[in-house]
């Protein structure tokens, strides 16, 4: 197979009728490394928001279970990626994130602007340092996996272009990034687990390292300082310098899935999806209500 083989094969199928398999072409095998990091870069940014901050140093999972809160994230979100929405697998997956959501009182505002960073980022990390950038075939697929992914979860008014889910996502930033203790504190705590990935001595590095990489917004909105202009150029330089690097291996010829991450540490010996994430107390840990359970047996179609 040839390096730009994969690519020609995503450009002969339809980027809406075959968009699930778009993006699992995409995710695991031409970009796994990238889009692991722009998810969960997706993710973080998210606690910028204060009303998903708070939400979530108020539930503890974050700042007690850090490495457990996020290999059931990934794992989740990942099994849909690997078995599909219609799957027995897939629809499990889905049913436990729909339980856990509806635990919480969360806004569809926040529910769309989250889902709008599975969206939007991927395709900004992946055209800033992947070894290619995204085709329009790649883009179009993966908003209309997330946008039927929002229908399985139940997400009202989702965006119909990857343009329109780019301009909520800008938005709502802009008129709701700001300061919160309790935010910081995930912040601080999502920091420190991805640190203890690495040796302790280079844990600091790897801390700065990180905060290079996040734009002056966020930075802003959780007070840290910005690092030197040396390290944010150094470490930008060292990220795109991997993906010219990629660019020149062979095309990767089986599927990496999230489950395969070295940074899923919580599961040595297996999992069950069913198993996954977490069972709320009703009045405990931010969950205000117990609400009756909607999830269906399968999600919609």
């Amino acid at each position: 197979m040839k390096r730009f083989e994969r690519l020609e094969r995503i450009r002969r199928l339809d980027p809406v009728a075959d968009a699930q398999e778009i993006y699992r072409l995409s995710v695991a095998f031409e970009f796994p490394w990238d889009y692991t990091r722009a998810l969960e870069l997706a993710l973080y940014r998210t606690y910028a928001v204060p009303s998903i901050g708070r939400l979530l140093a108020r539930t503890a999972e974050l700042t007690e279970r850090p490495q457990k809160r996020y290999d059931d994230t990934a794992l989740l979100l990942d099994t849909v990626v690997e078995h599909g929405f219609a799957t027995e697998e897939g629809r499990t997956a889905i049913r436990r994130i729909n339980q856990m959501h509806r635990s919480y009182d969360i806004s569809d505002d926040d529910m769309r602007y989250v889902l709008s960073t599975f969206v939007v980022m991927p395709r900004r990390w992946i055209d800033t340092y992947g070894w290619r950038r995204l085709s329009r075939h790649e883009i179009v697929a993966g908003t209309e996996y997330y946008r039927t992914l929002g229908r399985h979860m139940g997400i009202p008014g989702t965006p119909a272009t990857y343009e329109e889910f780019e301009a909520l996502l800008d938005a709502y930033e802009e008129a709701h990034f700001g300061w919160d203790e309790q935010a910081r504190s995930v912040s601080d705590a999502t920091l420190d687990l991805m640190a203890s990935w690495y040796p302790r001595p280079v844990a600091p590095l790897l801390r700065t390292a990180t905060l290079a990489l996040l734009d002056e917004p966020l930075l802003r909105a959780f007070r840290y300082p910005p690092p030197g202009a040396a390290t944010v150029a150094f470490v930008r330089r060292a990220v795109l310098t991997r993906g010219r690097l990629v660019r020149l291996l062979p095309p990767r010829r089986a599927p990496h899935f999230a489950r395969q991450n070295w940074e899923i540490k919580g599961y040595p010996n297996g999992y069950r999806v069913a198993d996954l994430g977490t069972r709320p107390v009703p009045g405990l840990r931010g969950c205000p209500v117990r609400h009756r359970d909607t999830s269906a047996a399968d999600p919609v179609e």
